[in-house]
C-alpha cells in the first residue's frame, strides 16, 4: 500500500504543484517540536526529522553542530520519539538517522516505535540497498516507508532496484559530497533527477546542496521537488525561532509555487 509520504507527495504532483520536504534537527532546542508544527503550516509536504547521531557522515558543518548541540543537551531516540507522538503536525513525517541507532535500538523495535508515534518514513543514508534487508524487512511489517537514496554515480542498471525498493520517494542526491548551502547547483543534481524520472512513477526529490528557493526553482524543472535541509537547520542555530524558521520554508515554497 501507499504510505502517508507518498500519498501526500503525488497528490502535490497531480495538482500540478512541486514538493516540499524541509529538514529539521530533532532536539535542537526547547522549541523544536513548535518548529516543525510551524515548518508544517507555512507549506511543507511532509517533513524529515533528524534523529541526531554522534558521527553523521552525510552530513556537513551545519548539520554537524546542530547534532552536537542536540546530543549535548541530552537527546535522545526514544525522546524524539516520545515528543513526535502526542503532535498533532498536519503532514507526514519521515525520520533521518544512521544504521548505529537504529542497531543499538533494534531493527523491529525501531520500526514498531515509529509506527506507533505515527512516523511515516525512515531515512538511513548508511545502509546501501545491498544491505538493507534487516531494515526493510521490519519496515514492511511496521507498515513504514523507506526512503530509498540514488546517487549520482549509481549504475544505470542500479537505479531501478532502487526505486522499486524506495517507499515515500526516491531521495536523488543532488552531489557527491555532504550537506551544505551551496553558491551553485551542481549539475549533477539535474542529471540524477532526470535519470530517476526516467525509471519510475514515484515521487523524485532531490537534495544535498540545495540551498535556496531559485536552486529548488531549478533543479524542480526536472525533479518532483526538493528536500532541503543546511539552510533551514542553520536558522535553527541561528535562534530564529519556529518563526523564523518558517519564514525561510514559506519563502521556498512562495518560490516554487510561482
Amino acid at each position: 500500500m501507499t504510505g502517508a509520504i507518498e500519498t501526500a507527495l503525488r497528490a502535490r504532483r497531480n495538482d500540478g504543484g512541486k514538493c516540499l520536504v524541509p529538514y529539521l534537527t530533532g532536539g535542537l532546542g526547547d522549541d523544536w517540536l513548535e518548529t516543525v508544527m510551524a515548518v508544517a503550516d507555512a507549506g511543507a509536504d511532509a517533513i524529515e526529522i533528524g534523529v541526531p547521531f554522534s558521527d553523521p557522515v552525510m552530513d556537513g558543518p551545519t548539520i554537524q553542530e546542530a547534532n552536537d548541540r542536540s546530543l549535548g543537551a541530552g537527546t535522545t531516540p526514544q525522546m524524539i520519539l516520545d515528543a513526535l507522538r502526542d503532535a498533532d503536525i498536519g503532514v507526514p513525517t519521515a525520520v533521518m538517522t544512521y544504521a548505529n541507532v537504529v542497531y543499538r535500538m533494534g531493527w523491529e523495535r525501531f520500526m514498531n516505535e515509529l509506527s506507533a508515534t505515527g512516523v511515516s518514513g525512515c531515512i538511513l543514508p548508511d545502509i546501501p540497498l545491498e544491505e538493507a534487508d534487516d531494515w526493510t524487512r521490519a519496515a514492511d511489517h511496521a507498515g513504514v516507508e523507506t526512503v530509498m537514496f540514488a546517487a549520482p554515480t549509481s549504475p544505470d542498471e542500479r537505479l531501478p532496484r532502487i526505486a522499486e525498493r524506495a517507499g515515500g520517494f526516491v531521495y536523488a542526491v543532488g552531489l557527491l559530497g555532504i550537506t551544505g548551502v551551496r553558491a551553485n547547483l551542481a549539475s549533477s543534481a539535474l542529471e540524477i533527477a532526470g535519470r530517476v524520472k526516467a525509471i519510475t512513477d514515484k515521487p523524485v526529490l532531490v537534495g544535498v546542496g540545495v540551498g535556496t528557493p531559485a536552486q529548488a526553482v531549478e533543479v524542480s524543472a526536472v525533479a518532483d521537488g526538493v528536500v532541503v535541509g543546511s539552510a533551514i537547520v542553520q536558522r535553527m542555530l541561528d535562534g530564529a525561532g519556529p518563526e523564523g524558521v518558517a519564514e525561510l520554508v514559506n519563502e521556498f515554497r512562495v518560490a516554487l509555487d510561482a
